[in-house]
């Protein structure tokens, strides 16, 4: 299958000039100002119970600095694309907070900076690969999280064979569930990049960098655990 998401420039280019996560690369013709964070130490599985609440999320993401350039432009509010990822992702099992954070990075800090426009409500760079991109546009915003989310439950839990509810919780939205084989490809967070969903090699280590950071802000200090299904 085609890696998901945004190319790894792209992706690049929508988070520079932010401390916490330069991705600029040399493949984009630019060296990086700051070495990659280093990887969390332990393994964070994609399918467990959220750390943070949506409150916690939205904190964290207005009370960071230095805040990224341009204009927030999602379709609804942040605190309801926060309540999306939370309960989207209760409702698959799937790490919903964490899963936020990666809508972040995919985004631009939702200023939709890459290929995928606001009025998609894709926020997670499905269909947008590097070849032949074709990015998917859904309804509403929670439909976008929820495709997100389901896409994500592909990538960590085996037992998701088909897009249908069963094995899901709610009826298929993502185009290309399909596209992930086998499931359960990327049990943990850590695993994703290098062909899982994106190709940037530091893809996973840098969305739980960033998650780190909102763990740190909100007073949860310790490391992620390792959640199996």
């Amino acid at each position: 299958m085609k890696p998901q998401g945004l190319s790894s420039c792209v992706r690049a280019l929508a988070v520079t000039g932010l401390a916490a996560l330069p991705l600029v690369s040399a493949a984009c013709g630019a060296k990086p100002a700051v070495p990659d964070a280093p990887a969390p130490a332990a393994s964070v599985a994609i399918i467990g119970p959220a750390r943070l609440d949506a409150r916690q999320l939205v904190a964290w993401f207005n009370g960071r600095q230095p805040q990224p350039a341009g204009s927030y432009s999602a379709s609804v509010d942040l605190a309801a694309i926060a309540q999306h990822y939370i309960e989207e992702g209760a409702a698959e099992s799937v790490t919903g907070d964490i899963a936020f954070v990666q809508a972040i990075v995919e985004t631009g800090w939702f200023r939709f900076t890459g290929t995928v426009p606001a009025s998609a409500n894709n926020f997670a760079g499905i269909g947008a690969a590097d070849v032949n991109p074709g990015p998917a546009t859904f309804a509403d915003a929670r439909t976008g999280v929820r495709a997100h989310i389901q896409h994500l439950r592909a990538y960590g839990d085996p037992a998701a064979t088909t897009c249908t509810a069963p094995p899901l919780r709610n009826p298929c939205v993502d185009p290309r569930f399909h596209l992930v084989v086998p499931k359960g490809r990327a049990a943990a967070w850590n695993q994703l990049g290098s062909g899982n969903w994106a190709t940037a090699p530091r893809y996973g280590a840098n969305i739980l960098s960033l998650y780190h950071e909102a763990l740190v802000f909100n007073g949860v200090r310790e490391a992620p655990a390792s959640h199996g299904r």
